[in-house]
């Protein structure tokens, strides 16, 4: 899949190489001293945590996956050349890539009967998807240069293709709503104000294709798509959206969009010796035998309002070469003229749109097998329309074996996802408040995986210390 330098993959791409830059760091989010990081799994695991006081100093999070094309061995690629190998020929679904740049924030826990947890943080997010998108239509649009020795018919439905970076500041608060004896019952929500920083989306309810082999034209019939972004052109989207300064002064600034988001989770714990009268829930290595969770995550959308975005509408039937789409498919004037110029209906104007989040549903259970040895069964499912503007996760089951220690942890995240309907595996270690690991990771030492990822980070962290009313 080569990658040019149009917006939808300036947006993301950038990003990478300016921040340094998987979005949940599974295995050690799941870990009773990460606080921080269990936070985005289930904003009600930080109620009674481990932690007094945790300062986030920064993370990074970037993850590539999809459901047609193995990727070419990562340890020698050749960046001139394809980073995905595709074998399959049907209609693919990827997100290339998805990245996540945590900054710094803090959590608070206070000693009261309610165990109430605070937490502000903030983070900036971008995620470049494909969805049910037809691997010839991708060849033309990405490829000004790419023919078909064959000649093909096929007609493509309810494809979506959306690049979109957005920030977010987030105030979270949980507390312990029950705490008898050995059972605990834990709450929390986090409300977020999402700053929309720039995104670009093209979507289609149909599009009939027919090819003659050699040639660079094809005839378009029933076509009925919508190309919508906040971006006049993409030079201005580069410069002002994802240069290091324009990313600095977007997150801090006035924002292309705004809205607001929420997650929302409770939890259950059965806690170990809870049910004597000397246990010190505080100070516990071994702080539960079970715990089952459930939170809806990223509720919310981003809205882009009349002025500075745009909405072009093609139907109808025409001609169009694979150069005119790979040049014209990058702003709204290019695009609209093109279509235009090529027999379609274009309807075109200054509109508002929503920019949906990527809403998904977290199940896990957590189990002690022995001490300071867990193994978590953790649900993510997907809650999003995939016909929206906007991304979504794909939804996958994840068995992880855990030691969890104040001082160390380590993770093996071994999930099954059903974008590739394969299995990853992962790595996590946590030293202190410095932690490190992926969560699909055989892509350094097979050719044969969808995806690969990884993420690092730090935060300091003040445990709790003994009171003389956790006697």
């Amino acid at each position: 899949m080569k990658i040019k330098n149009h917006l939808l993959f300036v947006l993301v791409c950038s990003l990478i190489a300016i921040s340094t830059a998987a979005q949940h760091n599974l295995g050690l989010a799941t870990s009773d001293f990460s606080a921080l990081n269990s936070l985005y799994i289930n904003p009600a695991s930080i109620a009674g945590c481990n932690e007094k006081i945790a300062v986030s100093l920064f993370s990074v999070n970037m993850a590539v996956d999809n459901n047609e094309g193995t990727f070419s061995n990562l340890s020698k690629i050749d960046k001139s050349k394809d980073v995905f190998n595709f074998t399959g020929k049907g209609n693919f679904s990827a997100l290339a890539p998805a990245v996540e740049l945590r900054l710094p924030g803090i959590l608070v826990s206070l000693n009261d009967p309610l165990k109430q947890t605070f937490a502000l943080t903030a983070r900036i997010r971008a995620i470049n998807q494909f969805n049910n998108f037809s691997q010839d239509l991708y060849s033309t649009v990405s490829d000004s240069n790419h023919t078909n020795t064959q000649d093909f018919h096929y007609k493509t439905q309810n494809f979506n293709w959306t690049a979109h970076v957005w920030s977010e500041i987030a105030l979270s608060y949980a507390l312990v709503a029950m705490d008898e004896g050995p059972h605990k019952i834990q709450a929390g929500i986090s409300l977020k104000y999402l700053g929309g920083i720039d995104y670009l989306s093209l979507k289609g309810k149909n599009l009939d294709i027919d090819y003659k082999a050699g040639s660079d034209t094809f005839y378009a019939t029933n076509s009925d798509l919508e190309f919508a972004s906040d971006a006049i052109s993409a030079n201005n989207a580069y410069s002002n959206g994802v240069s290091s300064s324009g990313i600095i002064n977007k997150f801090f600034g006035a924002k292309a969009g705004s809205g607001f988001g929420m997650d929302i989770g409770v939890t259950y714990t059965y806690t170990i010796g809870g049910e004597k009268s000397g246990y010190n829930k505080w100070t516990s290595e071994d702080g539960h035998k079970l715990r089952v969770s459930a939170a809806v995550t990223d509720i919310g959308s981003i809205k882009y309002k009349q002025g500075d975005n745009f909405v072009v509408n093609v139907t109808g039937n025409g001609y169009i070469t694979g150069k005119g789409l790979s040049d014209n498919l990058k702003d709204y004037t290019t695009l609209r003229n093109y279509a235009a110029s090529q027999g379609f209906s274009v309807d075109t104007g200054s509109k508002t749109t929503k920019v949906h989040m990527p809403t998904a549903l977290i199940m896990n259970a957590d189990y002690q097998i022995i001490s300071k040895v867990y193994v978590n069964l953790l649900y993510l499912g997907n809650l999003a329309n995939r016909q929206n503007y906007g991304n979504s996760y794909y939804s996958q089951v994840t068995l992880t074996p855990r030691f969890n220690y104040k001082l160390i942890g380590v993770a093996l995240p071994i999930t099954y996802s059903t974008l590739a309907s394969d299995v990853k595996v992962g790595l996590g270690f946590r030293i202190s408040g410095f932690y490190f690991g992926s969560d699909d990771m055989l892509a350094l030492m097979s050719n044969h995986q969808h995806g690969f990822g990884f993420y690092f980070g730090a935060y300091v962290p003040i445990y709790r210390k003994p009171s003389k009313d956790d006697h």
